[in-house]
């Protein structure tokens, strides 16, 4: 068996770091660019959580282009839709306990299962759960 030196198997290998290289970079910049427009895509699907009132005027301001709705229509329109939604807040106000209760029960059972190292973490995870909650009015 010989083993070829020279200038072929150099040439070779030149042109096989090169390859690497090449790869390489093309990789860092596809993953650069999917990274960024991951991100963006994400960030772009997140909407900000609307009042009732704001959510109200919203949906007054869409019918009243789309039906082109007189002045005294929109104003019963807003009646109608602030009514519903003073419903719809009585209903979940009422079931509030029972989902209260329901939270509660699924994470005395998570607790139980977790280990003394873990349950700091996961007391962290719950208050920012909470905070969370509070900060965007969801019970």
């Amino acid at each position: 068996m010989s083993m070829e030196s020279g200038p072929s198997n150099g040439n070779a290998k030149q042109r096989a770091a090169v390859w690497v290289a090449v790869v390489f970079v093309l990789g860092a910049l596809l993953g650069s660019v999917s990274g960024y427009l991951f991100a963006s895509h994400s960030h772009a699907d997140m909407k900000p959580v609307l009042s009732d009132d704001e959510r109200r005027a919203q949906k007054v301001a869409l019918l009243t282009h789309d039906l082109k709705l007189t002045a005294d229509q929109q104003s019963q329109l807003d009646s109608v839709i602030r009514e519903a939604q003073g419903k719809f807040k009585a209903i979940r106000d009422a079931s509030q306990p029972q989902i209260d209760a329901t939270r509660a029960d699924a994470r005395a059972k998570v607790r139980s299962f977790l280990t003394a190292e873990q349950l700091p973490k996961y007391e962290e995870y719950l208050q920012k759960i909470d905070a969370e909650r509070r900060r965007t009015g969801q019970p």
